[in-house]
């Protein structure tokens, strides 16, 4: 178990490019299971999620080249099915939620996939009703072996149809459509995600000879083909990491540009930061946050309380409302966090708490968070990180605080973030990996 030494406060300056976006990354990287021809895939993040999907891609009979730091060339021309069923491709698939996205291009494609229980973070229920669902309206049969956690889908051929998803999951989302695209006849998803990475996903196949139409709304239409082609395609910087470093400029008095940010695909994160207070502006393509000695959280019209909510895109993103409950408690003023979507994400304010933040928990979804506008600085305290994004808003908060912190379990934070410990000490942060 590895461990973060930290050393505060200390105040940063600089450029930071923000990586390639982990949940992008690994539905692209499924994806790539859908044609027998070479697919390039420029700006994948190296970080332990993304690169376990690359080893498991590998076992699978993937032809994996990696042409340099960030880009690889991926070639399923001799795509093993019987490892699917081996103990070791249970033990891997099991070990990484973005597996799960394996089994619709390999069901499309083959007529048949089986796929233990993904793991991932443990914040709360993470069901995969919607992806089963989706597939059996596709005409798949759906098996699953209580003992082994395994399941199994079977088609003989997939056939498209109208479909209503029970909730507008990314990933099962992005699963049925990877399905869907090889089907025969024309598939309509109503309800379905609208991420970025969805579209990104969407424009990928497109690229590879898919019809999808409707991209970027919550209503798709794909018309299916008998086959795919190889593309290229470049990966959108990670709006999670750009929103990180926006709260960790905030919380250390920081002066930081960030590069390449992909503004438009942003959305309301943003204007969700400017009402914390935090002063940023647009500068190309970039965003510069100053340093700020206070940041003032708003209020409603009427003067009550800012609540700050997570809801599926256009609204505000359930992986940041960590960085904003920690980024609040250096803040002046009182903010709401409602977490919605998990019941579990809420729960590392202990430390928090610990570290002399003021927030109560008022229950799994929520918690209220009272600034004090620096009047009672942080101190530092040993911690564990419990999940990705739990992690690295520990870490802003370490870098914030007096003293030195110690942050163990901290391969959760590389599951999500490159390096995060060099990039920022090139920056003038004094963190320590052991």
């Amino acid at each position: 178990m590895g461990t973060f030494i930290i050393d505060g406060p200390n105040k940063l300056k600089g450029e930071i490019q923000p990586q390639g976006a982990k949940n992008e990354a690994l539905q692209i990287l499924c994806a790539v299971l859908l044609t027998p021809q070479k697919c390039i895939v420029k700006n994948v993040p190296d970080i332990i999620d993304v690169n376990k999907l690359i080893t498991l891609l590998g076992d699978i009979g993937v032809k994996v080249e990696k042409i340099n730091n960030n880009d690889y060339a991926f070639t399923s021309d001799e795509v093993n099915i019987d490892f699917l069923q081996s103990d070791e491709f249970r033990k891997k698939a099991s070990a990484l939620r973005g597996s799960v996205m394996i089994l619709g291009p390999i069901l499309a494609r083959f007529g048949i996939g089986f796929m233990p229980r993904p793991g991932g973070d443990k914040i709360g229920r993470r069901r995969l009703d919607t992806h089963f669902l989706g597939f059996e309206k596709l005409g798949a049969t759906f098996h699953y072996d209580a003992n082994s956690s395994f399941y199994r889908m079977e088609a003989k051929s997939l056939k498209g149809c109208y479909m209503l998803l029970d909730e507008a999951s990314v990933t099962g989302t992005a699963n049925i459509v990877m399905a869907a695209v090889l089907a025969e006849g024309i598939t309509t998803i109503y309800n379905a995600a609208c991420e970025p990475y969805l579209q990104q996903l969407c424009k990928m196949l497109n690229l590879m000879g898919a019809q999808i139409s409707g991209v970027g709304s919550n209503l798709l239409t794909i018309e299916g083909v008998k086959e795919l082609k190889g593309c290229e395609h470049t990966i959108l910087p990670d709006m999670i990491e750009i929103g990180s470093f926006i709260g960790l400029a905030a919380m250390t008095q920081s002066e930081l540009t960030i590069k390449n940010v992909s503004w438009n695909n942003l959305g309301v994160i943003p204007s969700i930061f400017k009402k914390l207070g935090i002063q940023l502006e647009r500068k190309g393509d970039d965003i510069y946050v100053p340093s700020q000695e206070v940041y003032e959280i708003e209020t409603f019209i009427d003067g009550s309380i800012l609540t700050i909510a997570d809801a599926p895109w256009p609204g505000f993103t359930p992986d940041l409302l960590s960085i904003v409950l920690v980024v609040a408690t250096q803040a002046k003023g009182s903010v709401l966090i409602h977490q919605k979507m998990f019941e579990s994400r809420l729960f590392f304010v202990d430390k928090l708490i610990d570290m002399g933040a003021q927030i109560i928990l008022c229950d799994p979804h929520r918690a209220t968070v009272i600034g004090l506008g620096r009047q009672n600085a942080l101190r530092g305290i040993e911690m564990s990180s419990p999940d990705i994004r739990a992690g690295v808003s520990l870490l802003i908060a370490a870098l914030s605080a007096q003293g030195k912190s110690t942050i163990h379990n901290i391969e959760q934070i590389d599951r999500g973030y490159q390096n995060i410990d060099t990039r920022l000490n090139a920056l003038g942060a004094k963190i320590k990996r052991l």
